[in-house]
């Protein structure tokens, strides 16, 4: 109660009721407390307290609650634990009174007030603990509580976990500085619990997060990568988990290389010029001790390579010694412990020791004999490490081997010369000689003494008392004592004996005798002539030559019995008696003392009789003989030895001797290769025995036309049947004929036997001439001359040849090669190895067998590049910036030549786009140091050998090294994209030159206004490419230092300045770009600048592009040019080049724009980069070579080609024409010999323009070595790879002279030269070829025939007949084929034409026909003309007429016969004519009427009128077919032949009308009609009436004609006054003359209509020939033969309306029992008679017009008289047809061809 209501507030045990927030608490509006469900917990201390404005006031009780059931007040909860702990399980229970608390587990009693189990307690607050805790004690434990109000319980779950333990605790562990080191911690753990591992180094725990470096696995383990010094130290590793925790300690110790010595120094070691003392200070051993020290040289700037690799670590100073004086060398030192080596030293200053002589002599002493007056030695330097200094040259001294006495000296004042001629010497004498080096320390050491020998000379004296007499007749002999041994001057090879006849010095003979060294030498020649005068004398020889004859000495070989007596012939042969003349021997043999003569009766030697004359004596008259009685003559000459032969000879008394008839009835057998036996028939023997016997024969070309040569003779073989005929040419075709002799003389030729062809052999002899010469570096060119056609022994087609082949250094099989082609001359051997001498020979073969084999001839391929490369090629990486190789030498098989140094390639992988080289000269180093190169960058290095060639095959496979690591370039491309206020964002790139693998940036940072040392310093990994400064001062200038960091340290940091501004803008470009001139170079220029605004944001760096005029793009130069730069140096331009450059800047905000181009600026020259292309030198003459090349590619010039430079040189290695070749006595010698001074290169320059350049005077015989560079005004390119060449064998220049063309035959041509002049030739001339054809079709007929015997002459055979021939001659040598001549031209003869190509009659009556015949398809000559003959093949009425007519010329090639007789079957021949008559083209025809053909019209009726004349008929039988039309034929009474008149007229027609002007005045004419069907011509009609041709009424009687003659004779006056005037103008033309008629024919003959044939004739010649011939062969009367006058005609001139009229017509005839010799063309010359009917039609100048006037291109119709106006075509009849070819028709040729215009008589 209280004023105001005071108000409540309940505390229970001092804790406010409202803070308990129990819902059983209720505060009741009366102010009391009311605790529902009352709990033992709720007993306590309850306090109520009162308050108000006026004060406060408080109570209090207390509330204690008894007789509670139970109550859990905290239930059993699920518990975990660690196996080995204690666990609890909570169970608290309120009630009253107290609840006793049992435990259980599965029924089991664990725990209560009264039960207690080992490691089971019931705790005072009803817990139970169990401790420890087993894995088995897991599962579900009920607490029960129970009291006098009741019971209760609860359940929990006690969950048992395995320990956590750790089991691989870490353990102790060393690592290497800059590698991982992992430190283990493996634990053990229930896997239903998480473990976490606590790493603490020295009790700090570490932080992986804060480094990638640290590393702590999944398993536990650290991984600690690039480790240093900092990472010593003791580590822990602690686990934490549920499951428990545990931690083990182990030690990390972080070992390094060594540190390089310091403060080394270089002393010289005054007792000991060889050796130097180093000394140093003790280095930092790297936390590890040092093993030992290792001490490298470099000597000569070579590479370093080690020269004390064991000093021991307790040492600071050595003596190195082994040292080479006059050399520089340099000295580093690096220790070594269990890491490795370690950083060397800083070099030592180069250190020089003093020169010395040279230690060594030089080696590989070589000495040969050049001549006999001279030595070349030759030697190798000595090693390059007993040089002692640079050598100066060389002292070679020689004196005689074997003899005290002085040196002489020779110096050599060039080390490069390591050859030397020494002259001047005795001959064939042994020197000793020693060379030594020297240099400017003095004389070296001489080399061992080598001996050698100059080489033989002649002898200079002749053998001593020299004997010669003569042991018979043909033989002298020689004693004598050999000169004396110091005269000798070589090795004695032996004696030549010499003898030649007084009378014939030149005639020598000369026998080879081999030395005898004991006693007198003797020796003998022999077949020597018989009773002859010798000069004779002896000489010594060696192998260069001979030496001086001795003193000829005259001696005569002896008598001997003579020879045969010469001529023997017989005179004044009487029946008793005849006389016998002879000649003295030929073969005297002596002294001729008298002759012995000695006849008998033939086959009688009782009858023999002997006369001896004096020597005086030459003829003897033999009497006493018997009359017609056969003797044998013998004659003998006799010498006092004796009597010689005896010439014989059989005659009979009283005949004198004939010539002797020709053999017959040859007949060949036996034939073999080379001989084959002749059987024969003698001929007529003369009267006298046949003395020879003589065969000739045709050899391989077997005709009429080739001439015959002798090719046996047998003598004294008088009844000879048979002769063996030797030494004939195996697979050859012969022709025999023989002859026999007497006497009187020799017999005519026989017959010619059948052709033979002698069986085949092996060829008899090798190819000639056989050379060798270097073809390529693995080939080798054979050269010889072939076999002539005449020594294939064989069928030509299986001649070859055989080539075999071997190396000169093995003892191998021989490889042998086939060429097939029997002409061929030369053929190169492949796939040979490079640099070696080969034997080769050569045969040839054929299908028989294989020929001897040549001489053996030796080459060398030439020179190549190394097949194969060094070998064993390692790397090492000595520094950041150096790799040393080494390897060692191509094998000795693949060198393939002299080793000139070696080429290192090396390139930066992924970096460089072609590999570098460099330059290892000389074949003794070994290794080469590459200095220079980017710093830890994996490089491909390959090493290659070279020879004078050119480069060899690169070693494989790639070597990689990396160089090592170093401090880094800074980083590029810093910008600041972000710029506030107080922030700024810094981006970059890693540093082009990364020198390592980068492990970080640290990125440094200041105000710029602050202390320089007053960084802000923020380190960030490696793939970080951003950061962000924040913090920053606004509108401050700061700058930021950004560097890398490799495992060598911090690299060189790029500063870049910053100013905390947003106000920014893009730079501005540079300005004023300029090159100085003075800065351009041939590569580079220098380009000047001056940057423009920053933009208020500092520039980072420039970009600078190039472009190449005139049509490249821009390309970016360099993109991170230093911002700082106002200058930069652009290289790696072409030389040469104009180029124009811009520049851009680039700030934080971005780029600029470009600057302005500069001008054009031009690089200057260069050398041309490479040298001339295809560089080839072929032989021009024999001392002259042909230079050709391409130019460089235009790109590589590299400024204005000037022109260019030949160098050539003489290479000795091969020397000696021919076959001779050089031998060397080892390699090394041949290598010096090759190695010569550049300096003995001859220098030619040639034009820019010029593609080709002859190199003159060069020497014969020798090999030179050409080498080619271009050069401009700054210098030369590189030098070609050489090539080699061989002098003295070149082409003919020039074609043989003066050719000649000589036809002999209608197929051979003689073809005649003179060689090319001998300027020209250039080597022997071997052959020519000879090249031929047909003028006109080269391409079709060329051929060529090669002629191996430079015999300027050569026949062509079986070529076409009276063709144009042009013919080209080149002459060819060893070398190959000189060019060829001019063509010049001959024709063959002409020869008899073929026959006729056809033979066609047409037009066919009862008495005439027309023959035509076609053109031989061989004309074979000139056309003369034809002959045509035909006769009937019985005789008609019994005479047999054989009519022969000649046709002139070539044009007309048709006949009109008119005397034939109704149905009487002809036989018909044409022959054309040449310079003789071809074969005959043959055929029969029958005269008409034909079969089936019409019968004869009926009631012909002529009508005669004023001016024309009209015949009229009946048709009559038609024939098997209609009729198609009619014919007129006419007779005049002046001629008496029929002949057709009219043709083609129309089948209706029954009169035909003609105008009597077509007639002749005064002759009277007979008409018949003739019908035309298919069939042929029918029966003629009976002849009409005769008509006179006379008109009726005279027109001289007309008035008007009085008339026209008046003005007539005006007009003829007036045309003789002009006739005068042009009178001397008319000489020119040839009067008319009347022929005169010259006839051997019994009867006149006249010709029927052939006025027709007149025109046509008028250019040809016709000659007939008849004969006519009864059975009983008497003459028949006298009867008219056609064609049988020669046509002349004074009304016509020789010129007729333009027609030239020249040729005759004429015919002969002859009876059957004449002669059978033919008239001549000119026999019969009559002239026509001057109103014959021919002059009628010839006079018609309407006739000849329409003639003449033909349309051109039109053929005249076949049956179509052109002379009459307005006919109509007749009937087409059908011709007979005789043709040599198949499908043959005769029809009229084309426009202009001569063809017979039908209806024409006389031959028409």
């Amino acid at each position: 109660m209280g004023v105001p209501l005071p108000t409540l507030q309940w505390y229970k045990d001092a804790i406010s009721i409202s803070r308990l927030q129990n819902p059983r608490y209720k505060v009741l509006a009366s102010g009391g407390l009311r605790i529902q469900k009352l709990r033992p917990e709720d007993s306590g201390i309850f306090q109520c307290f009162a308050s108000n404005e006026g004060g406060e006031i408080q109570t209090h009780t207390y509330l204690d609650v008894t007789n509670i059931a139970p109550v859990f007040t905290q239930r059993p909860v699920d518990t975990t634990v660690t196996d080995g702990m204690t666990a609890i399980l909570r169970c608290e229970v309120s009630g009253a009174p107290k609840p006793a608390i049992t435990w259980k587990r599965e029924n089991h009693i664990l725990a209560s007030g009264s039960v207690r189990i080992p490691r089971f307690m019931l705790l005072e607050s009803g817990g139970l603990q169990i401790a420890p805790v087993f894995i088995q004690d897991a599962g579900n434990y009920t607490c029960y509580a129970a009291n006098t109000e009741g019971s209760l319980n609860a359940s929990a779950t006690l969950t048992v976990w395995n320990r956590t333990s750790i089991v691989h605790p870490p353990e102790d562990h060393v690592v290497i500085k800059g590698t991982t080191a992992t430190l283990h911690c493996g634990a053990t753990h229930d896997p239903r619990v998480s473990l976490r591992y606590v790493w603490k180094k020295d009790n700090v725990a570490l932080t992986p997060s804060s480094t990638s470096r640290i590393v702590v696995e999944k398993d536990g383990s650290l991984l600690i990568s690039q480790t240093w010094s900092g990472d010593i130290g003791d580590y822990s590793c602690e686990i934490v988990s549920e499951g428990g925790n545990d931690s083990r300690m182990a030690r990390l110790e972080v070992i390094e290389l060594p540190h390089s010595p310091q403060n080394l120094l270089v002393s010289p070691n005054s007792s000991h010029s060889h050796a130097v003392v180093l000394s140093w200070v003790r280095p930092f051993d790297g936390n590890s001790p040092i093993l030992y020290y290792i001490v490298e040289l470099s000597e000569n700037n070579s590479p370093w390579k080690v020269h004390l690799s064991n000093v021991g670590p307790e040492m600071t100073g050595v003596t190195v010694s082994g040292l080479t004086p006059a050399r520089t060398y340099q000295f580093r030192v690096c220790a070594v412990n269990e890491v490795g080596r370690g950083q060397y030293s800083a070099e030592t200053s180069r250190l020089m020791l003093p020169e010395e002589p040279p230690s060594a002599p030089p080696k590989n002493i070589v000495a040969s004999g050049r001549t006999n007056q001279s030595i070349m030695v030759q030697w190798q330097p000595p090693p390059e490490t007993e040089h002692n200094g640079v050598l100066r040259g060389y002292i070679l001294r020689y004196r005689l081997a074997g003899l005290p006495g002085e040196y002489q000296q020779r110096n050599i004042t060039s080390p490069e010369v390591n050859y030397c001629l020494v002259t001047d010497l005795i001959i064939w004498t042994q020197y000793e000689i020693q060379v030594a080096a020297y240099n400017g320390a003095g004389l070296g050491v001489f080399s061992r003494a080598v001996t050698e020998y100059t080489l033989q000379g002649v002898p200079t004296a002749p053998p001593q008392n020299v004997q010669t007499e003569a042991v018979n007749s043909t033989t002298i002999q020689f004693l004598w004592n050999p000169p004396p041994q110091q005269f000798i001057n070589g090795i004695n090879q032996g004696y030549k004996l010499l003898a030649w006849p007084a009378d014939a010095p030149e005639a020598v003979t000369v026998v080879t005798i081999a030395p005898d060294f004991h006693g007198v030498h003797h020796g003998h020649i022999t077949n020597l002539k018989k009773f002859t005068a010798y000069f004779t004398s002896v000489l010594c020889f060696t192998t260069p030559g001979d030496g001086p004859p001795s003193t000829p000495q005259l001696v005569w070989t002896q008598e001997d019995k003579p020879g045969a007596v010469g001529h023997l012939s017989f005179t004044e042969i009487l029946d008793t008696s005849l006389k016998v003349s002879w000649q003295e021997p030929l073969e005297k043999n002596g002294i001729i003392t008298g002759y012995q003569i000695s006849w008998e009766v033939y086959g009688r030697n009782d009858s023999r009789l002997t006369h001896t004359l004096n020597s005086t004596t030459h003829e003897y008259k033999i009497q006493g003989l018997s009359s017609l009685t056969t003797y044998t003559i013998d004659v003998a000459a006799v010498t006092a030895v004796g009597t010689g032969l005896v010439t014989s000879s059989t005659i009979s008394s009283g005949v004198p001797p004939d010539l002797p008839g020709a053999p017959s009835n040859l007949v060949i057998s036996n034939i073999s290769p080379r001989s084959a036996t002749l059987q024969f028939r003698p001929g007529y023997d003369g009267k006298t025995s046949i003395s020879r016997w003589i065969v000739e024969g045709q050899v391989g070309a077997i005709g009429d036309e080739e001439e015959w040569v002798t090719l046996y003779e047998e003598e004294n073989e008088p009844d000879a049947q048979m002769l063996e005929i030797p030494n004939l040419t195996p697979y050859t075709h012969y022709r025999f004929r023989m002859k026999q002799v007497n006497i009187v003389g020799p017999s005519p030729y026989s017959p010619s036997s059948r052709v033979i062809q002698t069986l085949q052999a092996p060829p008899d002899v090798a190819p000639t001439s056989v050379t060798v010469r270097t073809a390529s570096e693995t080939s080798l060119r054979l050269r010889w001359v072939p076999l002539p056609d005449s020594q294939y022994n064989g069928n030509p087609e299986s001649v070859g040849y055989r080539i075999k082949y071997w190396r000169s250094d093995l003892q191998s099989s021989a490889v042998a090669q086939v060429v097939s082609d029997r002409l061929e001359r030369e053929f190169t051997i492949e796939e040979l190895e490079e640099w070696m001498e080969y034997e080769l020979q050569m045969q040839a073969f054929n299908a028989v067998g294989a020929g001897p084999w040549s001489e053996v001839v030796r080459g060398r391929t030439r020179e190549s590049v190394p097949s194969a490369a060094p070998e064993n090629v390692s790397a090492e990486a000595v520094s950041s910036t150096q790799i040393l190789l080494t390897w060692t030498s191509v094998p000795e098989q693949d060198q393939n030549g002299l080793i000139l140094g070696y080429k290192i390639l090396f390139r930066a992988k992924d970096l460089d786009p072609e590999p570098r080289s460099h330059i290892v000269r000389g074949n003794h180093t070994q290794s080469a140091l590459l200095a220079g190169l980017r710093k830890f960058v994996l490089y491909e290095l390959q090493v290659l050998a070279f020879t004078r060639i050119g480069n060899g095959v690169p070693s494989t496979p790639l070597i990689l090294e990396r160089t090592k690591d170093d401090a880094p370039g800074p980083p590029v491309r810093l910008v600041f994209p972000e710029v506030r206020l107080t922030s700024v964002r810094i981006v970059w790139q890693p540093p082009e030159e990364p020198n390592g693998i980068i492990l970080g940036y640290q990125i440094a940072y200041r105000l710029a206004s602050s202390s320089p040392h007053t960084f802000t310093t923020v380190e960030v990994g490696a793939t970080v490419r951003q950061f962000t400064a924040t913090d920053l001062a606004p509108e401050s200038a700061y700058i930021f230092r950004l560097s890398a960091k490799t495992r060598q340290g911090w690299g060189e940091p790029l500063e870049a300045t910053v100013i905390t501004t947003e106000k920014r803008e893009r730079p501005a470009p540079p300005r004023e770009l300029l090159v100085p001139q003075a800065e351009v170079t041939a590569r580079s220029l220098r380009l000047q600048w001056v940057p423009g605004s920053d933009g208020a944001s500092p520039i980072r760096y420039f970009t600078m592009q190039v472009r190449e005029l005139p049509r490249g793009e821009w390309q970016t130069y360099s993109s991170s040019i230093s911002h700082e730069a106002t200058a930069c140096v652009v290289d790696r331009l072409r030389p040469f080049t104009s180029y124009k450059l811009r520049l851009k800047a680039t700030n934080d905000i971005g780029d600029s724009d470009f600057s302005s181009e500069t001008e054009a600026v031009t690089t200057l020259q260069d050398v041309p980069g490479e040298p001339p292309g295809s560089v080839s030198a072929t032989p021009h003459t024999t001392s002259s070579v042909l230079i050709q090349w391409q130019p460089p590619r235009d790109e590589s010039l590299n400024g204005l080609l000037q022109g260019y430079r030949i160098y050539y040189r003489e290479l000795e290695y091969e020397a000696g024409s021919g076959t001779e070749a050089k031998t060397l006595k080892n390699p090394i010698a041949l290598h010096a010999e090759l190695t010569v001074a550049q300096s003995s290169f001859k220098t030619v320059n040639s034009s820019s323009t010029s593609t080709m350049c002859e190199l003159t005077h060069l020497k014969k015989y020798r090999r030179y070595e050409v080498i080619m560079t271009a050069y401009n005004i700054i210098g030369e390119s590189p030098a070609s790879a050489p090539v080699e060449v061989f002098v003295g064998e070149a082409a003919p220049a020039m074609a043989p002279q003066n050719v000649q063309v000589t036809p002999l035959t209608a197929s051979q041509l003689e073809v005649t030269w003179d060689p090319p002049p001998p300027e020209s030739q250039n080597g022997n001339i071997q052959g020519y070829k000879i090249y031929y054809w047909e003028a006109d079709s080269q391409n079709e007929t060329e051929k060529m025939k090669v002629l191996f015997l430079p015999e300027p002459v050569v026949r062509l055979k079986n070529l076409t007949s009276h063709t144009k021939y042009l013919v080209s001659i080149s002459a060819f040598n060893a070398a190959g084929d000189g060019p060829k001549s001019d063509p010049q031209q001959g024709r063959t003869h002409q020869a008899a034409p073929g026959a006729p190509s056809f033979l066609a009659f047409s037009e066919i009556t009862s008495t005439t026909l027309n023959v035509s015949w076609g053109e031989p398809a061989a004309a074979n000559g000139i056309l003369q003309g034809y002959r045509v003959v035909y006769e009937p093949l019985a005789p008609v009425q019994g005479v047999s007429k054989v009519v022969t007519v000649e046709v002139r010329g070539n044009w007309q090639r048709w006949l009109k016969v008119r005397d034939l007789t109704k149905g009487v079957t002809y036989f018909f021949r044409v022959q054309a004519r040449t310079i003789t008559y071809g074969p005959e083209l043959q055929a029969n025809i029958t005269a008409g009427p034909a079969e089936g053909s019409p019968g004869s019209p009926r009631d012909v009726l002529v009508t005669k009128s004023a001016s024309e004349l009209t015949l009229q008929w009946t048709e009559g039988h038609s024939g098997d077919t209609p009729t198609t039309g009619y014919v007129i034929e006419a007779r005049p009474s002046d001629e008496g032949l029929w002949d057709m008149f009219v043709k083609d007229i129309p089948r209706s027609a029954t009169s035909y009308t003609l105008s009597l002007d077509k007639l002749r005045q005064g002759v009277t004419y007979e008409f018949r009609v003739v019908a035309v069907n298919e069939a042929g011509y029918g029966e003629p009609s009976n002849p009409s009436t005769a008509v006179s041709a006379q008109v009726e009424a005279p027109f001289y009687e007309e008035w008007w004609f009085l008339l026209v003659m008046a003005l007539s004779s005006l007009i003829v006056i007036l045309l003789v006054v002009f006739a005068l005037v042009l009178h001397g103008q008319n000489k020119k033309y040839k009067n008319c003359s009347t022929g005169k008629g010259i006839s051997t024919m019994e009867e006149s003959v006249t010709l029927d209509n052939g006025g027709f044939a007149a025109l046509e004739l008028s250019s040809r010649h016709l000659n007939v020939k008849s004969t006519f011939s009864k059975k009983n062969g008497t003459r028949s009367p006298p009867r008219p033969s056609p064609g049988g006058l020669h046509y002349s005609d004074e009304d016509i001139c020789n010129k007729y309306n333009g027609a030239v009229l020249t040729e005759s017509v004429s015919l002969k005839e002859k009876s059957a029992d004449a002669s059978e010799s033919e008239a001549t063309d000119s026999d019969y010359e009559d002239a026509l008679p001057k109103h014959s009917f021919v002059n009628h039609y010839m006079s018609d100048p309407t006739y000849y017009n329409s003639w003449k006037r033909r349309a051109q291109g039109r053929a005249p119709a076949p049956h179509r008289y052109e002379a009459v106006a307005g006919s109509e075509a007749g009937a087409q009849l059908h011709p007979v047809i005789t043709t040599q070819s198949a499908g043959g028709v005769y029809t009229p040729a084309g426009p202009g061809a001569r063809t017979p215009l039908t209806g024409f008589s006389s031959f028409v």
